[in-house]
C-alpha cells in the first residue's frame, strides 16, 4: 500500500484504539462497583481487540512490515489475554459474593 490517505486514515485508527486502552483501563481502575469495574474493562478488552484488527490489517494491506511489527502485536496478544482474565475473575468474584 503506497503512501496513501486511506494508509494515513488506517493508521490514526489504529492510534485511536490503543490509546483508549490505557484510558479505559485508568477508568477502569476507578470504577464504583464491581459491575463497573466489569463493564469498563469489558471496553478496555474491546478496544485491545480492534488494535490488534487494525495491526493484522495494515500488515496485510502491505503498509507495514510483517517483521516489525510481530513484536507488538505478540505483546498486543497477552494483553488481550490478560484482560479477558481479568474479566473473567471479576465475574466470577461477584457472582460469588451475590
Amino acid at each position: 500500500m503506497p503512501n496513501s490517505d486511506a494508509k494515513f486514515v488506517y493508521g490514526k485508527q489504529l492510534l485511536r484504539c490503543s490509546s483508549s486502552v490505557g484510558a479505559n483501563y485508568s477508568s477502569a481502575c476507578r470504577a464504583r462497583s464491581k459491575a463497573d469495574f466489569i463493564n469498563k474493562f469489558k471496553t478496555v478488552e474491546e478496544e485491545a481487540d480492534e488494535s490488534l484488527y487494525w495491526m493484522e490489517f495494515l500488515v496485510e494491506a502491505g503498509a507495514i512490515d510483517a517483521a516489525s511489527f510481530a513484536p507488538p502485536m505478540k505483546e498486543g496478544n497477552e494483553i488481550l489475554s490478560i484482560i479477558v482474565a481479568s474479566i473473567t475473575t471479576a465475574k466470577s468474584r461477584k457472582s460469588s459474593q451475590s
